[in-house]
């Protein structure tokens, strides 16, 4: 139930829809009533009376009947559907939004394919509890009322015979809609699973085909949509039970019915016409009882979605948590880690342990190492991706806790591995983070990154758009454009993980040329895939089991023959001519 108030909190802003379609509610569940109640004239007066005026006046009533029950229908659906569909949209935006601002650590605990589903399949599924139910809740709740009030009117002593077997329904419907809700949560889970294949595969369909795996991540799919459908058929076997049990439920007050006031009209103690309206509209009940049985299956499925959706919703951000409250004044661009600590939430063994290191402004530190050593760890610590667990984090003397990450973030630039390019136009992907930028600001930024050349030999120029991931362009063309992102940003402080895709040579040395101007006048911390990085920088970190093991220039750690000189040669050797390549500047 505090989930269902909770949902229907964002029914406010649409609250003259929901009145509007309850008024109309209350019109079709009146007019659904006068269909029994005219049962009566009908037999009573036209029939065993013969009334002419009767013959004339009930077929028009019946016809005013019908038109305003049509005309209110409408409406009621319409409104309903209306208000639904956009709490619908505005419930999708906020989850949206909530989830964008959840922290790094919580999007790479869940599968891509659960968080999808939750914004899409959950969300749809509760759709049904916002409109659907929402509208059979109101309309069949008054229908069954105002039928109850023609039976009461027309024989009370029937009407109890009828309401004998209503607690009978309570159980089943009660046990069936708590199944259905457990079914339902299990649905869920599958129908995330289903979409996290889905994501996976399609999104790395090129592994796939490469290894020729296509027959095998068939199989995976069917495997899980089997397992997603079992819970669907399973579902529509609980389901489709609450019909059946209601109406032999019924049946039983029909026959109890039928036999009483058969036997009041023998004994003149009931007109026919009185008895025939009395069983129309107890028939009628059959429908709305059915209704609300079946809205209450929906709205237990409902509920389970909305479990999952609200358990996401009920996280705590990173606005929430964020211990910043000044804003980060603009940098010169002074770094130190102060014998930082860090681990992660689901391990016991540190990650990083008493990291000390300064960097001055315009500072070049590369951070080399071994898979798992602690490299990346150590560079998402700058941006506030995961907090340190002991030790701080300082820029230009202020400790990066005190100040806000939006305005922490806003001072920081990322030139990311893996290169993320949305399916948007060349100008918008460039000016990605830097709202207001100019034309003449993106163009000149793509130039100092060498990629106005690529672009302006496009048919549309900077208005073409770029095809999911960068398809339609190289991987060193991919790469200059996230250079340009990064300059136009213009941040003071640089991290830099430097691509490791195979090149051609003419691109390979554009590249440098790129990553020569972007970190010109920066402090920048890469994790060097480069040589080149590593004869440019002031100093190199060599990060050995969550602790600097070695520091200094490349020369002075040749020399030592210590972990550096072991790193560079698994990890470098097979570049060493590039060392007898002039280093290549900003200029």
């Amino acid at each position: 139930m505090k989930r269902y108030l909770r949902l229907l909190a964002y029914v406010k802003p649409y609250r003259y829809w929901l009145i509007g379609s309850v008024f109309c509610a209350a019109v079709v569940s009146a007019m659904t009533a006068s269909y029994a109640w005219l049962i009566k004239p009908v037999i009573d007066d036209i029939f065993v009376k013969k009334d002419q005026e009767m013959l004339i006046l009930v077929p028009l009533a019946i016809i005013a009947v019908s038109f305003l029950k049509g005309i209110s229908t409408y409406g009621q659906s319409y409104m309903m559907r209306y208000a639904g569909s956009w709490i619908i949209a505005d419930l999708r935006k906020a989850l949206y939004r909530h989830m964008l601002l959840l922290p790094i650590a919580y999007h790479t605990a869940q599968p891509t394919g659960q968080l999808i589903s939750r914004i899409v399949h959950d969300v749809q599924v509760m759709q049904n509890a916002v409109s659907t139910v929402i509208k059979d809740l109101f309309q069949q709740t008054l229908t069954l009322i105002a039928l109850v009030g023609v039976v009461f009117y027309q024989d009370w002593r029937l009407a109890f015979v009828v309401f004998l077997g209503m607690p009978l329904l309570t159980y089943p419907i009660v046990k069936i809609g708590r199944r259905l809700r457990k079914i339902a949560q299990k649905g869920q889970e599958r129908a995330g699973d289903l979409t996290n294949i889905l994501q996976e595969t399609l999104s790395g369909i090129r592994i796939v085909k490469a290894f020729g795996r296509e027959v095998f991540e068939g199989e995976r799919f069917a495997k899980k949509n089997t397992d997603y459908y079992k819970t669907v058929v399973r579902s529509i076997a609980v389901g489709e039970m609450t019909s059946p049990l209601i109406e032999t439920i019924l049946s039983f007050a029909i026959g109890a019915v039928i036999w009483y006031g058969g036997s009041r009209v023998i004994s003149d103690a009931m007109t026919p016409g009185t008895f025939f309206s009395f069983m129309t509209a107890a028939s009628m009940m059959y429908k709305p009882v059915k209704s609300l049985s079946q809205a209450n299956n929906n709205l237990q499925q409902a509920m389970a979605a909305a479990e999952r959706v609200f358990c996401v919703m009920d996280l705590k951000n990173e606005q929430e948590t964020d211990s910043g409250k000044q804003v980060m004044p603009k940098l010169k661009g002074s770094v130190v880690f102060d014998h930082v600590g860090f681990s992660y939430a689901d391990t016991k063994l540190p990650a990083l342990s008493d990291i000390h290191l300064e960097a001055k402004p315009g500072d070049i530190i590369a951070v080399v190492g071994s898979s798992g050593a602690g490299k990346t760890t150590l560079i998402n610590l700058l941006p506030r991706f995961y907090e340190v667990t002991t030790g701080k984090i300082l820029m230009d003397g202020i400790p990066i806790q005190a100040v806000t990450l939006t305005s922490l973030r806003a001072q920081i630039g990322i030139v990311s591995q893996e290169i993320v390019l949305f399916d948007e136009s060349i100008r918008w992907n460039i000016a990605y983070g830097t709202e207001g930028a100019s034309d003449a600001e993106i163009e000149a930024a793509a130039e100092a990154a060498y990629a106005d050349g690529f672009i302006k030999k496009l048919p549309e120029g900077y208005n073409t758009r770029i095809e999911k991931g960068g398809a339609n362009f190289s991987g060193g063309e991919r790469q200059r454009l996230a250079i340009a992102r990064a300059l136009l940003k213009n941040p003071p402080i640089l991290i830099l993980d430097e691509a490791t895709s195979a090149l051609d040579t003419q691109s390979e040395f554009v590249i440098r040329k790129a990553l020569a101007r972007l970190m010109k006048n920066r402090t920048t911390f890469v994790i060097a895939h480069r040589l080149s990085t590593i004869q440019r920088a002031t100093c190199i970190c060599v990060i050995d089991k969550g602790r600097i093991a070695e520091r200094g220039r490349h020369a002075d750690l040749i020399k030592k023959d210590g972990l550096y000189k072991k790193v560079y040669q698994m990890q470098f050797k097979d570049i060493e001519g590039l060392a007898e390549r002039p280093i290549i500047s900003a200029e």
